[in-house]
């Protein structure tokens, strides 16, 4: 089969034939139609990601069909068009992943490739509404934003939300999911078009983060939020707790802006807010995030869509950071 792998930290980012995988009991092999980008994609492609090894088969998003089935597993799969949950082994204890938990595409074999192997139980049916790019782009990205807004976030309906950052993956998926969940959102965006973009998602409102009285405006327009969602980090950071209202739930999974700045703790203990880190998520949150797409039918965002053989190209747009929503490659 065809397979984008890291070959090695000279070459990252091979497009070669490769064995098909083997099957062990309890598998099932997919043939994908169509897989998606994540930051993570891009940070293991420039060997700034923990234990990176070689070759791997990058990917950790994948939508496809049931072509063939391990031991112990129902044949009636093969056939199924399926979307693959990329959170494996998160453990017995939800509130935190265990020692064993791994992301699809690293160790493991991921989903650039014609086919993958993954455990059966981590395959859930596509959503009939949507295409095998649209399908592709949830898995990572909606499940993180998913855990962070409802199971770290607490979100409910009515509340007051700030998607810090919509331009991404993640930033996009909470935009859709708290619109659908009946909150209000607002957003900010280094970009004025990102801002129009998440506005056409349901979001209310934006602010550009690159004003320096960003808060301010955020303030004026918005007043105070029950939930914010943060994965840039960085020095704007310091300025949330001021947009909070009492009790309100701070999520962060990211920082891709900077480490944590200095900030007046003692608001936080004033306020009583609630700073939270957030990962992935279980088997039990992406059936419920799948169930939310299908009930209010999400279509995700999709950027760009590449064929699998410039999955370079697809990962150098990644680098630049100027896409809105998912790049998507297509496994023809």
């Amino acid at each position: 089969m065809k397979a984008i792998v890291l070959e090695s930290a000279e070459n990252p980012i091979v497009y070669k034939e490769v064995d098909k995988p083997t099957l062990a009991a309890g598998e099932v092999l997919v043939q994908l139609k169509a897989a998606a980008l994540n930051r993570r994609d891009y940070w293991i492609t420039v060997g700034k990601y923990g234990g990176i090894k070689y070759p791997t088969i990058l990917g950790s998003d994948g939508a496809g069909i049931v072509s063939e089935v391990g031991e112990g597993i129902d044949a009636s799969l093969i056939g199924k068009e399926v979307v693959i949950n990329p959170s494996h082994d998160y453990g017995d204890d939800p509130s935190f992943q265990g020692k064993e938990f791994k992301i699809l595409g690293l160790p493991d074999d991921g989903t650039f490739a014609e086919y993958v192997k993954v455990k059966a139980e981590y395959l859930y049916p596509k959503p009939a509404h949507l295409s095998w790019e649209q399908a592709s782009a949830i898995p990572l990205a909606g499940l993180t934003a998913y855990r962070a807004l409802f199971t770290k976030g607490h979100l409910k309906v009515g509340d007051k939300v700030l998607i810090v950052g919509a331009g991404s993956g993640t930033g996009a998926f909470s935009v859709q999911w708290a619109v659908a969940a009946g909150a209000t959102v607002y957003v900010t965006s280094g970009s004025a078009e990102k801002i129009e973009l998440a506005k056409q998602l349901g979001a209310t409102g934006g602010v550009n983060y690159r004003d320096e009285n960003w808060d301010a405006q955020l303030k004026e327009m918005a007043g105070a939020f029950d939930v914010v969602i943060d994965s840039a980090l960085g020095e704007g950071f310091a300025k949330i707790p001021d947009l909070c209202k009492p009790g309100a739930h701070i999520v962060t999974f990211g920082g891709t802006a900077g480490d944590f700045p200095a900030f007046n703790a003692r608001k936080f203990f004033y306020k009583q807010l609630h700073l939270s880190g957030s990962m992935m998520g279980t088997v039990n949150e992406f059936k419920a995030m799948m169930e939310l797409v299908n009930e209010h039918q999400v279509v995700p965002v999709v950027d760009e869509v590449f064929p699998l053989d410039q999955a370079k190209e697809a990962i150098g747009k990644m680098e630049k950071s100027n896409q809105f929503g998912k790049i998507v490659l297509k496994i023809s």
